[in-house]
């Protein structure tokens, strides 16, 4: 039987919780996705906060597991999370998580509940999980280089005079879908695990190895997704393009809400041990958290997003979406926890420097990086000055 006064700290814990999907919602994972669209006037911002909403719920129910555990029981070694712990990470993460959305700068929401997940854990006594640390840093670092220069890479392709958009954009829709069928969903596994469109697909045919067969799955699938987008654009090109801008903007919008759900929940996932409750339940309850932010906070920041950072194209955005959305997937298969602002930005900064670089803000991105690193250390020192100082207190 659970005790009143465990009740009582997990009730707090969760409205902690809860705080923080709301501040996540109205930052990274309702802000991100649709930025680069919104820039290209293909949607409105007040829609685009709604869509993005009710996809990121999606994604936390579908995919929020992995990043979920990481960031419950795999960023301190030698101590369980306690009620008071998860409660001080999780509001100092928060607070500060929405002290950039109202002054405007997307605060790496990643980085603000790691340091305070290991500031407590450390001010509880736990030693660090430095090979989680080398992933997580890895990835980290690699994503401005990694998504800047696809972006980049990409914008200059479409650019070109000598490629034909006809051609090009299906052929960058058939990556997509590519990526796509190999994306794992929880619905599609066994019972605790999940699995992708390409792996389910090749175990229903049986003469060929589940190698070679989901590779076939997996072209497939591009060659359909890129097929219809041709047909779109040979039809109408600009309606085709912004198609497939509204579409990788949802895909994004997704795997935000499988990435960052984790942010907000992994502290709770020690606490729920003595209830029982479904981890399907308790993703279901941050992707609302996520859901409520986006609808409510979210339009602020896609505003800040796409006209303070680069004044975009389709094809600028198009090409800042593409490497947002393998960097996401990739972070959440891996249970990585990851910054969608940092991931877009990145992107958006590419693809601006395909053009010149003229419009892209230089002392914009500045003032990112500086906050992205404050928060961070400042969130790993506040949390765990927070907890020893309440910890003496009781």
């Amino acid at each position: 039987m659970v005790a009143a006064g465990t009740i009582a700290t997990f009730l707090v814990a969760g409205g902690a919780s809860l705080f923080m999907a709301w501040a996540i919602g109205a930052g990274s994972s309702g802000s991100t996705p649709f930025a680069p669209a919104v820039g290209a006037n293909a949607i409105s911002v007040m829609r685009a906060g709604f869509i993005v909403g009710l996809l990121g719920l999606a994604g936390a129910v579908l995919q929020g597991a992995n990043v979920t555990e990481a960031v419950g029981r795999e960023l301190i070694r030698g101590v369980t999370l306690s009620a008071t712990a998860a409660t001080v990470a999780l509001i100092t993460a928060a607070i500060l998580v929405a002290i950039g959305v109202f002054a405007g700068y997307p605060i790496a929401t990643a980085f603000t509940v790691t340091g305070a997940v290991v500031g407590v854990g450390l001010a509880m006594g736990g030693a660090p999980a430095w090979a989680k640390y080398q992933e997580i840093v890895a990835l980290w670092i690699a994503t401005p280089f990694i998504g800047g220069s696809i972006a980049y890479a990409t914008a200059r392709a479409l650019r070109n005079e000598r490629v034909a958009e006809r051609f090009a954009v299906p052929a960058l829709a058939a990556l997509v879908g590519a990526i796509l069928a190999n994306v794992e969903f929880v619905l599609l596994g066994p019972p605790g695990e999940a699995a992708s469109l390409a792996s389910t697909a090749a175990t229903a045919v049986p003469w060929f190895s589940p190698t070679v067969a989901s590779l076939g799955v997996t072209l497939l699938f591009a060659v359909l997704v890129g097929l219809a987008l041709f047909a779109d654009i040979r039809g109408d090109p600009e309606a085709g393009q912004r198609h497939f801008l509204l579409a990788l903007g949802g895909l994004v919008a997704f795997s935000a809400g499988g990435s960052q759900v984790g942010l907000a929940l992994g502290p709770l996932l020690p606490l729920l041990d003595p209830f029982e409750i479904p981890i399907v339940a308790v993703l279901l309850g941050g992707g609302l958290g996520l859901l409520l932010g986006s609808w409510t906070g979210a339009p602020r920041m896609i505003k800040a997003l796409a006209q303070d950072y680069s004044a975009l194209g389709p094809r600028r955005s198009i090409a800042a979406l593409i490497p947002s959305f393998a960097i996401a997937q990739t972070a959440v298969f891996f249970g990585i926890p990851v910054s969608f602002n940092e991931i877009i930005v990145s992107a958006i900064i590419g693809s601006g420097y395909a053009a010149g670089g003229s419009d892209v803000s230089g002392s914009k991105m500045g003032y990112t990086v500086l906050a992205w690193v404050a928060s961070l250390v400042l969130a790993l020192g506040v949390s765990y000055g927070a907890f020893a100082a309440v910890d003496l207190v009781l």
